[in-house]
């Protein structure tokens, strides 16, 4: 077999703050082949998430930090070009924890394959993927939103939060979404079927601006985002609402987060609820999950879209993007084709 070269981007070092092109160090290395049980892995789609942001600080969290060396963390769907492993065949597409290579040689025990059609190997890493287990879990389990019921979601028009409206509207609720422009609004209520949706950069006073959008008030808040959205939205909250927070991307950058309004208040008079998760709590799960949202995207039910970066080259600014709102829906890369 021809010598394979690996490209890959690496951690130079903890950012404070916003990380920049001095955080990532492009390096080159070629690959061995594949032992007895083993594979050799090219990448075809990178998924960039805003997680990777918390893994770029020591700081004690849910998962390990990455150390300075380290390949950047990301699942990935690759493809096989050579396998040793009897349950793997040179051209399998598989999912792999690559993280920001083109190349990596992996044991196929840890690797799962992809059922899906090779032109839409990318819904792994979206609806039919971690985005989409995020969503389910997060709604139906720690939302548990109920027929009538008005679910508001931040960060509406990402990869998690556009599924968590239209899973919204399947249980019966009204959808209202929070996004961060006009185009993401339009998105939100034409294609997926939001109720309404709000662009939070076009006012200074959020709350005011929501309290139209939730005449009833907020029955279930999906917290994708934090920040002024979240003070925002907890004042419109109802009695013995939901708050599921999965993500609170407006303070990962932060050096010194702004202090917001206390919440506990809040949460005691309207005897609220809200619960972080993380979708691994759900691992045992994973299956009656997917077999629900591979039936609602195979009806038509559930729709996506995906902003698509091409080349490894161009990794750290499709991560970077996702910080200041370039992406709608899922964020990829698209590193082979």
């Amino acid at each position: 077999m021809q010598a394979v070269v690996n490209r890959k981007w690496t951690l130079v070092g903890y950012p404070e703050g916003v990380p920049d092109d001095a955080t990532f160090r492009m390096e080159e290395a070629p690959v061995r082949e594949p032992d007895v049980g083993e594979a050799l892995l090219e990448t075809v789609w990178l998924s960039v998430d805003p997680y990777v942001r918390g893994r770029m600080s020591p700081v004690k969290s849910y998962v390990e930090p990455m150390t300075p060396g380290d390949v950047i963390c990301g699942e990935t769907v690759a493809r096989v070009l050579a396998s040793r492993d009897p349950g793997l065949a040179e051209g399998d597409l598989v999912l792999a924890p690559m993280g920001w290579q083109t190349h990596a040689v992996f044991a196929a025990e840890g690797l799962h394959k992809v059922d899906l059609p090779v032109e839409r190997a990318s819904l792994a890493l979206g609806l039919l993927g971690m985005p989409g287990l995020t969503a389910y879990f997060g709604l139906f389990d720690v939302g548990r939103p109920q027929t009538g019921e008005t679910v508001l979601v931040s960060g509406a028009a990402g990869a998690v939060g556009s599924a968590v409206g239209q899973m919204a509207k399947i249980a019966g609720c009204r959808a209202m979404g929070v996004a961060g422009s006009d185009e993401k609004v339009a998105w939100l209520t034409g294609d997926l079927g939001f109720d309404a949706a709000l662009n939070y950069r076009e006012h200074k006073d959020l709350r005011a601006a929501l309290e139209p959008l939730v005449p009833d008030g907020v029955d279930v808040f999906f917290d994708n985002v934090g920040g002024s959205v979240s003070d925002a939205a907890l004042g419109l909250i109802n009695q013995n609402a939901r708050i599921p927070i999965c993500g609170q991307i407006a303070h990962y950058n932060a050096k010194n987060p702004p202090r917001g309004p206390r919440p506990f208040a809040t949460l005691l008079v309207r005897r609220a609820r809200a619960q972080g998760f993380i979708v691994f709590d759900f691992k045992e799960r994973f299956p009656e999950a997917m077999a629900k949202l591979r039936e609602w995207v195979e009806g038509g039910r559930l729709k996506t879209r995906e902003t698509v970066v091409e080349s490894i080259d161009s990794a750290p600014q499709a991560f970077l993007g996702l910080f200041s709102g370039d992406n709608i829906g899922k964020m990829l890369v698209r590193v082979a084709k």
